[in-house]
């Protein structure tokens, strides 16, 4: 019997464009970036929908935000149609928590008739994005997602990739997709009204791409570290800017859809995970990666890879912005999770352990395990670390 009709292969690929816009008072009615960027997406013969949802954090500083939306909708943008209803959840990581707050986005995504060529506008901080992203990527199998990142952190990383996520079982972005926005819209004057640790927490991830990717961005933190602790509006764009830029050099040129178990923009965070969950999140996503990347930064210190003044002008760093090194939660709870942390990373990586350690400042290095001796001394060092 002939075996022609065994199989057929298919392959095709498929091209994803989005736009990062830098701007101040994004709603504004002088300021047209967003309503040129509906006029660009304008088809004729259709008007599109705009459901937009507000992480209610914003509210506290921004009272008139729904207000200011509906009056620049009104205004500038005849090209699409506002859904009036603004909703508004609760944001930080417990918005990831519960399902029932990606629930209530397909809710509403049902009741106003948001299409997969309608919009979806994601107004807050990164966990508030990855939840809404999620539910946006999995209704009708996709609806066109618009990012306003608030927060240093969701400007300068999360707000910026192809990720959405949710947490599940016990486990952080154990529910996720990969489904890039159709634009962000990072707007420098919701920064101003963050606290001194949101303030802070987002650097870390610019520390982390610095230190895997460009090592004169790294010199350039260091050289700006008192005018980022006083809050400089100015230097901190510029580094939301940077750091914004070489994670999407990265996405474009690396494996943004994560095939591989290689996940370079990951340097520091396979213990910093599992922070956050010992510390029931009072830990800051980017404070939990200030910890990772000192931690791996000690550990590539002591393999012999990284040289003693690199690794103590990486600690200095993260303290001299003020990051914490030697939480009580670290004291009481870290050395007995490191293997845990390990093994659950190894798991959601998919199987093979592949982790980015540095071979210099701007230099990573893979390795695929890690002695466990050298990893409790590299814990010592950076919990009694001054």
């Amino acid at each position: 019997m002939s075996n022609r009709f065994n199989s057929i292969q298919s392959e095709f690929q498929i091209s994803y464009r989005y736009e990062v816009f830098f701007t101040k008072h994004l709603f504004a009615v002088n300021n047209l970036v967003l309503c040129d960027f509906f006029n660009l997406k304008e088809q004729e013969g259709t008007k599109k929908k705009v459901l937009v949802v507000v992480d209610d954090g914003i509210l506290l500083h921004q009272k008139n935000i729904r207000e200011a939306i509906q009056t620049y909708f009104e205004t500038n943008v005849t090209s699409v149609q506002l859904v009036k209803n603004i909703l508004t959840i609760p944001g930080g990581e417990n918005a990831k928590n519960q399902n029932e707050f990606w629930e209530l986005v397909s809710s509403a995504i049902s009741e106003y008739g948001i299409d997969r060529h309608s919009y979806v506008m994601a107004i807050g901080g990164g966990a508030f994005l990855d939840m809404v992203g999620f539910a946006t990527a999995v209704s009708h199998r996709g609806i066109r997602l618009i990012r306003i990142p608030t927060t240093v952190l969701s400007q300068n990383d999360s707000g910026v990739g192809v990720k959405n996520s949710i947490n599940y079982l016990g486990k952080k972005n154990f529910l996720g997709t990969f489904a890039p926005p159709v634009a962000v819209f990072n707007d420098s004057s919701f920064l101003v009204s963050l606290d001194e640790r949101d303030w802070r927490s987002g650097i870390a991830e610019a520390v982390k791409v610095s230190l895997i990717k460009e090592e004169t961005f790294f010199r350039w933190i260091e050289s700006n570290v008192q005018s980022l602790v006083n809050r400089d509006i100015g230097v901190m764009e510029q580094l939301v800017f940077d750091c914004a830029r070489l994670h999407i050099e990265h996405i474009r040129s690396g494996d943004p859809f994560e095939f591989g178990s290689s996940r370079p923009l990951d340097f520091g965070h396979w213990f910093a995970h599992k922070l956050e969950y010992l510390s029931n999140f009072s830990i800051r996503h980017g404070e939990a990666v200030a910890v990772g990347i000192a931690l791996d930064s000690i550990y590539s210190f002591l393999c012999g890879d990284l040289e003693e003044k690199e690794y103590l002008r990486i600690l200095r760093l993260l303290l001299g912005l003020g990051f914490t090194l030697n939480f009580p939660i670290l004291l009481e709870k870290g050395k007995e999770n490191l293997e845990i942390a390990l093994e659950e990373f190894r798991e959601h990586l998919g199987g093979k352990l592949t982790l980015l350690m540095l071979d210099g400042i701007g230099k990573p290095k893979e390795v695929y395990t890690m002695d466990h001796s050298i990893l409790m001394s590299a814990f010592d060092i950076m919990v009694n670390f001054r």
